[in-house]
């Protein structure tokens, strides 16, 4: 934390009240007049709520973490707890493990050895899920249950802080189904948004890491300022936010711009000048290969 930081980032708090404006009027003038159009306003506001949720688990928009849990505690999103997300991308913040199968809690990769002994159809899935409309499709369900299986077996192991956020889920929960049961909304198209919002969270994380055998080549940078760089709070500039993870996201791109060739060179040119060359390259196309290229067995 810096010195001279105010003790609460304005730009932040104002993104928030817009969101859960959007959501309270997605869920309930909006859907009574125009359906279709508040569902596509519906699913902006869970994931973008989800945006803020990152903001907050890295010490965003106040100083005292309780508050920023407080202020993003409703499960809008319903499918991931927020204690369970702060601390599983920290841990994914220890750069020096990025994209390792066991290690890195945000990997897409597999261990060789795990994939060679996988039924052709989990193979043809996870190969789907490398493309960019595979991820959009398929992406949440299989990031949903890989990531429960394994909270299930650490509670099993004994594990209290993950079954700790999972039972700080429930109230989360209960506060977005009681307001749903009030609103116009009917649950199933909340919990068909809950899906979209994270398969439109997906296009974020899809080219984050790579797989790559020097650590500083592995994050990416999308140089984007449209809709989906505010969506998702200009995380777009990933490598930035890596090696600045206290910076909150209306700095990041000053931050980038003020040393762009830097970061070029850390992150050895892993960069997309927008989301739209992203799709134009890899919407029907792998990524990379599900199993990682470069791991090494312990």
């Amino acid at each position: 934390m810096t010195k001279d930081r105010a003790w609460a980032e304005w730009p932040t708090v104002a993104v928030l009240a817009a969101c859960y404006g959007l959501w309270v009027v997605a869920t309930t003038a909006l859907w009574e007049a125009f359906p279709a159009g508040a569902f596509v306003l519906l699913t902006v506001a869970i994931a973008w709520h989800s945006s803020i949720q990152h903001e907050a688990l890295h010490g965003h928009p106040f100083r005292d973490p309780r508050l920023n849990a407080a202020l993003v505690f409703p499960a809008l999103g319903l499918l991931v707890p927020y204690g369970r997300f702060r601390d599983t991308h920290l841990a994914h913040h220890l750069d020096a493990v990025l994209t390792d199968p066991y290690d890195d809690p945000e990997s897409n990769y597999l261990d060789p050895a795990v994939w060679a002994v996988l039924p052709g159809w989990k193979r043809a899935v996870l190969r789907f899920n490398n493309t960019l409309l595979g991820r959009l499709v398929v992406g949440p369900a299989v990031s949903m249950v890989s990531f429960v299986a394994a909270d299930l077996r650490a509670i099993r192991g004994g594990d209290r802080g993950v079954l700790a956020g999972w039972l700080w889920h429930i109230p989360a929960v209960a506060l977005a189904v009681l307001w749903v049961w009030w609103a116009a909304v009917p649950v199933w198209a909340w919990l068909l948004a809950c899906y979209v919002g994270l398969s439109l969270l997906k296009i974020r994380t899809f080219l984050e890491h790579q797989a790559h055998e020097r650590v500083r080549g592995r994050t990416v940078v999308i140089e984007d300022r449209g809709p989906l760089a505010w969506l998702f709070l200009n995380n777009n500039y990933h490598v930035v936010h890596h090696m600045h993870p206290r910076v909150p996201w209306y700095r990041l791109p000053g931050l980038y711009a003020s040393n762009r060739e830097r970061y070029l060179a850390r992150n050895e040119g892993y960069a997309f000048r927008s989301y739209g060359e992203v799709f134009r390259r890899f919407f029907l196309r792998a990524k990379d290969p599900v199993p990682h290229p470069f791991y090494r067995p312990r």
